[in-house]
């Protein structure tokens, strides 16, 4: 039985075009996130199921660490689109939830390998698996990770599909090492931090929803059409997620307010500020991104209000989900085409 077929209806309200730079329209009407949850409940718990099953090992702190990260209450949004885009085309088949639990895994050794990177001790409102067991046994167990998605991956048989995964994990290793370099660089270039955040963000995402016209069999117009749409996606997500640093509830957010400003990365926030602010408050910026000064909050925050930066970043994450919604114009009308468009809204005004 091909669990596409067997979701409950959902009602969607519709979608919003146009949005506008500082108040979007999607902002005026809260996406549910929890409508699209229950339309992929039945596909996703037996993703779930995978992910259970394929992260058995008889090496007990392989299990530890991988039960605590993976149920740590995160959104399951990649593997979710993986399932979403064959949904949407048509797909018949089973192997959409074995590529989505692929998808979690990469990104869970990525999470893994960040916080390690970071030195980050608190991650969806829980202590960071370095935090628990140590640097070490973090970065060892994304290593197997990384290892048994490539196993499982494997198993679909599909050349296309080792491809695309194959390509997306190194581009995000690439990702990983361009933004270590731009740490305590506040010379940055907007364009730098784009190409970041494209590689190690939104290039899983992309990879995730091409997957689904690669399952359904789907001409290559359609195959670009749901590349472009996780590409965009990705992109907003994660340029929210940096505005989220300077705006969101601590509670919500599961993580420290200002990790970003003490690791002194240059997110967008910061560098728009530096260009459009005073020449002291430019120097302020630059003097805390080379320091990792987490103290700075406050004044950093009041900078960055007063440039319009946040305004800024907001409608620049607006205009990427406003291109996803766009790269479904021809994809036919569904339940889980709607659900696309809306997790595009989700991404611009979530709080966590």
């Amino acid at each position: 039985m091909n669990p596409c077929y067997h979701t409950p209806l959902i009602h969607f309200t519709s979608h919003y075009r146009h949005m506008s730079s500082t108040n979007s329209s999607a902002a005026s009407q809260p996406i549910d996130f929890k409508t699209i949850q229950q339309l992929m409940s039945p596909i996703m718990a037996q993703v779930d199921k995978e992910i259970l099953q394929e992260l058995n090992s008889d090496v007990v702190l392989i299990n530890q660490i991988g039960f605590h990260i993976v149920n740590s209450g995160g959104k399951r949004l990649r593997p979710m689109l993986v399932a979403l885009s064959a949904c949407a085309l048509g797909y018949e088949g089973k192997d959409h939830t074995t590529l989505a639990a692929v998808i979690e895994f990469i990104h869970t050794a990525t999470l893994l390998h960040d916080d390690v990177v970071d030195e980050s001790d608190m991650r969806r409102g829980d202590e960071t698996a370095n935090a628990i067991w140590g640097n070490a046994a973090s970065v060892l167990v994304g290593d197997f990770l990384y290892s048994r998605s490539f196993e499982m991956m494997v198993g679909v048989n599909n050349m296309r599909v080792m491809d695309i995964l194959s390509h997306a994990t190194n581009a995000i290793a690439e990702g990983e090492v361009l933004q270590l370099l731009n740490i305590n660089n506040p010379d940055t270039s907007e364009a730098q931090y784009l190409e970041v955040i494209r590689r190690k963000t939104a290039k899983l995402f992309e990879a995730g929803t091409r997957l689904g016209a690669v399952l359904a069999n789907k001409d290559e117009e359609t195959e670009k059409a749901l590349s472009t749409y996780g590409l965009h996606l990705g992109n907003a997500f994660q340029i929210m997620d940096d505005m989220l640093d300077y705006t969101a509830d601590v509670a919500e957010l599961g993580k420290n307010l200002g990790d970003d400003l003490a690791e002194g990365k240059p997110t967008l926030p910061l560098i728009h500020a530096m260009a459009h602010g005073t020449a002291e408050q430019s120097k302020f910026i630059k003097e805390t991104i080379k320091n990792g000064n987490r103290d700075a909050y406050l004044d950093i925050l009041a900078i960055i209000k007063s440039t319009g930066s946040l305004d800024y970043t907001a409608q620049l994450a607006d205009q990427e989900a406003q291109k996803a919604i766009d790269a479904l114009s021809n994809i036919p009308d569904s339940n889980y085409k709607q659900a696309m468009e809306q997790l595009a809204l989700f991404s611009i005004q979530r709080s966590y």
